[in-house]
């Protein structure tokens, strides 16, 4: 198949090359027959715009980067979609890229977008170099943070992000709403700011109701089900005094689910259960697992929003933090405390 040239589609149509040019731009300069004749001879001949000729020209690829830890992580994946839906819809397509929690290859991933001259990128990432990875790349490329800003030096970046603070606060009056008094919190990650905002809600409405949850603390760098399982396994392995789990994220959840069943630990009527993100597994029937919703299509919506407003800012001279509030999801995993019962 030879390649189609817009030197070959301006000698066929009998123009110039700057007038062809002017037919795919949609100029006004031209007339609306000239430019439909123009389309249709292009159309016949499979002439495609080259897509790198024009960004050099215009200095735009309409492509934004996307870097997210892992693909396999349903929310990672979720959040993706809707980016990418969202980015589409504004005119752009999405470059995405997997990190592996490697700090190393987050930074030359940075490094790879760039040099592709990707006109702006999105980290989805809770670690806590994020926000130094964002103010390191920004003066080059528009970048936006989905995640916890709140480090030192968070201020200067932009950024998207669920109110984790409030979420915690949420799933621990709803379970003290349940009766439940003895609450283990269950795959918390003291590295993570992400983590340690959801935690403080959290501990934070328990303490105005005189209590305090027993935490079991994940030293793993994500949350995944195999973390939640193995946890679990350590919780189960010792005699439960406790009516409720708080699982810091739906993956954990879904571990402590496996781990219960194996245990003959019954949930919710042994056990009542609450996750964090709301991931489409949640809702499968034989899950329908009760959660805190981080809202994954705001947030996507969100931070495509603010990247665009950064790129056809350019010269912007602020800083933007959009909050997210989450939301209660109630299904079936968690049931009124019985006070005359313990634990099995």
């Amino acid at each position: 198949m030879r390649h189609v040239t817009i030197k070959d589609i301006a000698r066929i149509a009998g123009v110039s090359c700057s007038t062809v040019s002017r037919a795919l731009s949609g100029s006004s300069e031209l007339s609306e027959k000239t430019r439909e004749r123009i389309l249709e001879i292009c159309r016949q001949e499979g002439y495609r715009v080259n897509a790198l000729a024009r960004s050099l020209i215009c200095s735009k690829t309409n492509v934004i980067g996307l870097i997210v830890p892992e693909m396999t992580n349903p929310f990672y994946a979720e959040i993706s979609l809707g980016i990418e839906t969202r980015a589409r819809s504004l005119g752009y397509n999405v470059m995405l890229c997997n990190s592996m929690h490697d700090p190393a290859t987050t930074e030359s991933l940075f490094e790879f977008l760039i040099s592709h001259q990707v006109d702006g990128i999105i980290l989805a990432s809770s670690h806590n170099d994020s926000a130094h990875w964002v103010r390191q790349f920004a003066p080059s490329v528009p970048t936006v943070l989905l995640g916890t800003a709140l480090t030192e030096g968070g201020e200067e970046i932009n950024s998207v992000s669920v109110d984790n603070l409030v979420g915690g606060r949420i799933a621990a009056e709803y379970l003290l709403s349940q009766g439940h008094r003895d609450i283990v919190y269950l795959g918390y990650r003291p590295s993570s700011i992400t983590h340690q905002l959801r935690f403080r809600g959290f501990s934070e409405a328990l303490e105005k109701a005189g209590l305090r949850p027993t935490v079991l603390e994940n030293p793993a760098d994500s949350s995944s089900i195999a973390s939640g399982y193995t946890l679990s396994q350590q919780l189960f392995s010792q005699p439960l005094h406790s009516t409720a789990i708080f699982a810091a994220a739906d993956a954990i959840a879904l571990g402590v689910l496996q781990a219960a069943d194996e245990a003959g630990i019954s949930i919710p009527e042994d056990l009542s259960l609450l996750g964090f993100d709301n991931i489409i597994y949640s809702s499968l029937p034989k899950i329908m697992l009760s959660t805190v919703d981080q809202r994954k299509q705001l947030l996507a919506e969100a931070a495509v929003n603010l990247l665009a407003e950064i790129i056809d800012s350019p010269s912007r001279e602020e800083y933007t933090h959009r909050l997210i509030l989450p939301a209660l999801v109630v299904r079936n995993s968690c049931r009124q405390a019985d006070p005359e019962s313990k634990a099995p």
